[in-house]
Formats: C-alpha cells, sequence, structure tokens
C-alpha cells in the first residue's frame, strides 16, 4: 500500500512537471514568441501604429498638395515617421527575441532537469514493485517464456523451486548447460489436501466433464514421475534439496540469482489455461527479497520432510526414500516405467516450447 501511494504521488509529480514544461514550450513557441502579434499587444504597438498612420496620412496628403514648403514639410514628416517606425520595429524585433532568451529558457531547462530527476524515480519504483515482464495465460508453453526463464537459469548459481511436482524443474536442469544447485519445496503425495488446490484448479479448466478423483490420481503420478526427474538430473547439480510440505503455497515460485518467477495458478479470474499468468522481477525488486525469505522459511520449517540427492545417491538408496515419500515400494520395472514417463514429458516440453532437447 505505502508503495502504491509512493507510486501514485510520483505519476502525479511527474505528470504536473510534463505539463509545467508543455505549457512554458507552447508559450515561448505560440503567441509570446510571435514577435509580430507582440508589438500589437503592448505599448510599443500602440506608437508604432501611431507613427505608420501619421507617416501614411502624411504622405498621402502631400501627394495631394501643390509644390511648397507645406507639401515638403508634410513629405519630410511623413518620411520621417517612416523610417523612425522601421527602426523601431526592427530594435523590438531584437529586444523581444533576446528578452525571450533571457527569460524563458532557464525556466524550460530548469523544468525538464526537474522532469528527467522523477523520471528516474519513477523508474527505480518501477524496477522495485512492478514486474519486468508480463505473460498472459496460455493453452501451450510459451517459447518466449521458457527461453528467457532459460537464460535465467544459465547464469544462476542457485535454483530455488517451489511448486507441485518438481518435473519443469529437473527437465529444466537436464536442458541447462550449466551446473547449479537446485532447493525444491513439492507437494506431499499422501496428503490429498496439499494436492487439493492444484486439483481444483485444473478441474475448473475442464469444465463440467471433469473427474476430480482422475485428476488427484494423475497429479500423484505426476509427483511421482517428478521425483524420478530430480534423482534423472542429479548429476547435472552440485546438490538437490528437496522439502516435502502437506500446505504448499498454490503459486508457483522459480528463483534464480538475479529474478523470480511467480507462476500463478491462485488467479482464477478471466479464462483458465493449463499455462496460467506469469510475473518476472529483477534482483532489485521488493518482490525477490521478500519472495527469497519465505522460500528459505518453508526450506527451512521443522514442518517439512527433507532430504537430499547427490551426484553420489545410488537407484536403491532413492527407491527407499522414494518409499518414504509417497508411502508406496517402487520396484525396478515401476522405476523404469517412471523414467520413461519423465523423458516423454521432457522431449514433449521441450519442443512445444521450442527449447533444446
Amino acid at each position: 500500500m505505502i508503495g502504491h501511494r509512493e507510486h501514485s504521488s510520483v505519476r502525479v509529480a511527474t505528470n504536473l512537471v510534463t505539463q509545467e514544461v508543455e505549457h512554458v514550450s507552447a508559450e515561448a513557441g505560440g503567441i509570446r514568441s510571435n514577435l509580430i502579434s507582440e508589438l500589437f499587444w503592448t505599448r510599443t504597438g500602440l506608437l508604432l501604429l501611431i507613427l505608420v498612420v501619421t507617416s501614411g496620412a502624411s504622405l498621402a496628403i502631400s501627394s495631394q498638395m501643390d509644390s511648397g514648403a507645406a507639401r515638403n514639410l508634410l513629405t519630410a514628416l511623413g518620411t520621417g515617421t517612416l523610417i523612425s517606425a522601421v527602426v523601431s520595429f526592427t530594435q523590438t524585433l531584437i529586444t523581444s527575441k533576446a528578452a525571450q532568451k533571457a527569460l524563458l529558457a532557464p525556466v524550460i531547462e530548469e523544468s525538464r532537469k526537474a522532469l528527467r530527476e522523477l523520471t528516474q524515480e519513477y523508474r527505480a519504483l518501477d524496477r522495485e514493485f512492478f514486474p519486468s515482464h508480463v505473460f498472459e495465460p496460455t493453452a501451450k508453453p510459451d517459447p518466449m517464456f521458457n527461453q528467457l526463464m532459460m537464460q535465467d537459469l544459465e547464469r544462476t548459481r542457485l535454483y530455488c523451486f517451489r511448486g507441485f511436482a518438481g518435473r519443469y524443474a529437473a527437465g529444466r536442469v537436464l536442458l541447462s548447460q550449466t551446473e547449479c544447485e537446485l532447493r525444491a519445496v513439492l507437494a506431499d503425495p499422501r496428503d490429498d489436501n496439499a494436492i487439493s488446490g492444484r486439483a481444483r484448479y485444473l478441474l475448473r479448466n475442464e469444465g463440467a466433464d471433469g473427474d476430480y478423483d482422475e485428476i488427484q490420481r494423475q497429479l500423484k503420478e505426476q509427483i511421482s514421475i517428478g521425483l524420478v526427474g530430480l534423482y534423472a538430473a542429479r548429476s547435472r547439480c552440485t546438490r538437490i534439496d528437496v522439502t516435502i510440505v502437506s500446505d504448499p503455497p498454490r503459486d508457483r515460485l522459480e528463483l534464480f540469482d538475479d529474478s523470480v518467477w511467480l507462476t500463478l495458478y491462485s488467479n482464477t479470474a478471466g479464462v483458465l489455461r493449463p499455462y496460467p499468468r506469469t510475473l518476472r522481477f529483477t534482483e532489485s525488486s521488493f518482490l525477490y527479497a521478500m519472495e527469497r525469505a519465505e522460500f528459505l522459511r518453508i526450506s527451512n520449517s521443522r514442518a517439512g520432510y527433507h532430504f537430499a540427492i547427490t551426484p553420489a545417491t545410488t537407484r536403491d538408496d532413492f527407491l527407499a526414500l522414494f518409499e518414504k515419500i509417497t508411502g508406496e515400494a517402487l520396484t525396478k520395472d515401476g522405476f523404469a516405467e517412471l523414467e520413461a514417463k519423465f523423458h516423454a514429458f521432457r522431449r514433449e516440453f521441450s519442443a512445444s516450447a521450442q527449447l533444446r532437447s
């Protein structure tokens, strides 16, 4: 709320200064800068008008008179006043132009300087409170969205993922050219309440024909596929720390060294799509610091189940972990089936997102 008021104040101040600069500039380039028109709105203009009328009248009368001293006097008077009018007119033009530069130019320059300073402050607030990129909901993976996120992943040393199953995190790590540390917060597959939020979102997307029980079954299978995917990605990471929680936030979070991405599954307004609206914030933003602190709080909480997968983790070690997490024993054939499903998902995702597979 405070940031919103500050942003509104800066916007109002910026608009006021902009209007002032436009007003002064318009005044300088409008009637006030039209020096010929200005002459008729001052005492100098009245004097020039009197001289021109006197000169014209004198010359007109003298042209009707016979030669003599009176005609010569009127001719000299008309010529003199005409010369005086021309000289005064020229002098007024030069003087008015110089006065305009001396008075208006500094005001315009100071106003523009104030506008630049307010604009810089406004941009600073933009970086702190507003997303650098906004991606609207789509029915298929957005190539621009995924390519930009992969660029952030290539530059990061710590990749934090808070989501549902972890399939996308594992797929991105396998597609990355660099090595990083991965921390993931995933939903507990044994707790129906942990997956109910995602299930309701998908159910609204499918409409009246959706089967809630079938959706829950598919989501539990996605968690199993995601766990196998994280195990497959262990060789691309120095370490994978996983936290299983029973009340995960509904929105997906992907945090890198210089950016944070929020996928808003909680935003149910408008038309629902399988890939919801996503916002990207830079490292300098307020949201980045807030989401990083919240992620560390959840991943270090005693309420969740914590375990680590390293390049040295064997398959038997993973099968034991899998049984603790899901409550179901996983055979070698079952592992091979889940591994095949994960790689099929990875290939489909990389192709639709136009990423290198």
